[in-house]
């Protein structure tokens, strides 16, 4: 398993940011100014982006695994990556996503607790609405975890 940072042409990956993220236009209000780490491990598995919030905030802005290879621990094995690489620089990593009990659990699972919420993020910032598990999501669920 290899986690390399991708410097150039990251709309390369953008079928899978699409997975975590499923309207280009919000992730190029991040990608830009973003990290983007994929991990192969015998072909492109997972992508993880963070960024800079300010104030000791690290945000996970896009994490996804290519369907086929997910609940194989390629997600966790990036957030930890993560959690390593900028232990010293910041105090908290953070991360926002739809109010979804599937991906809530996978971050508690990894050690976040809820933060706080954004109120209809999902119905005012996306052009359509947005389902997971057959539930449309509203809210924007934020989840923070100390390094």
């Amino acid at each position: 398993m290899e986690i390399r940072e991708i410097r150039e042409n990251k709309k390369a990956y953008l079928d899978l940011l699409l997975l975590a993220d499923e309207q280009e236009d919000m992730i190029d209000r991040y990608l830009g100014r973003g990290t983007l780490y994929v991990l192969e491990d015998g072909g492109l598995k997972s992508e993880c982006v963070v960024t800079d919030e300010g104030n000791g905030v690290l945000e996970i802005k896009n994490l996804a695994t290519v369907r086929e290879h997910q609940r194989r621990g390629y997600g966790k094995a990036l957030i930890d990556f993560i959690v390593r690489k900028y232990a010293a620089q910041y105090e908290i990593l953070q991360v926002g996503t739809g109010d979804s009990p599937q991906t809530i659990g996978f971050y508690e699972k990894c050690g976040f607790t809820r933060s706080h919420r954004v109120r209809n993020f999902f119905t005012e910032y996306y052009d359509h609405p947005i389902y997971e598990g057959g539930v449309q999501l509203v809210d924007m669920i934020y989840l923070q975890r100390r390094f």
